[in-house]
């Protein structure tokens, strides 16, 4: 069932470069409201929590590391057809392959380092956003 919430966070990479505003702009502009947004500093193992998804693959350890590398934005975004529409909005991982105008293409220093993460499906967004945020976290 398509939802119309999804959750990003703006990445360490593109916080310190003080691209955050114009990143949180872009979404606005591209429809989504902003239903939850904090500012915070991932622990290494509160990374490790949130990607451990990833624990078994060879990136896991530098995935973690950078990810508690600096502050990070968490937010809970609403639209139609959320999930779909950010994916497209921020652009493919690499940004070298993303298209023109995305969050990625304009933002991002590397396939490592791309700026934001946007949640792949539906019930990653709930478990995503839910990691950050309880429901009275949410207006």
């Amino acid at each position: 069932m398509t939802t119309n919430r999804t959750f990003t966070m703006v990445k360490p990479d593109a916080v310190e470069s003080g691209n955050a505003g114009a990143i949180l702009k872009m979404i606005e502009e591209g429809g989504f409201r902003i239903v939850a947004l904090k500012k915070t500093l991932l622990t290494k193992e509160r990374a490790g929590e949130f990607y451990e998804v990833h624990a078994a693959r060879p990136f896991y350890n530098d995935l973690c590391a950078y990810m508690s590398s600096g502050p990070i934005y968490a937010a809970i975004l609403e639209k139609d057809n959320a999930v779909a529409d950010f994916r497209t909005l921020i652009g493919a991982t690499n940004p070298a392959n993303a298209a023109e105008g995305t969050i990625r293409k304009l933002f991002a220093k590397s396939i490592e380092a791309n700026a934001v993460h946007g949640s792949d499906s539906d019930e990653n967004a709930a478990i995503e956003g839910s990691f950050f945020f309880s429901k009275t976290d949410q207006f």
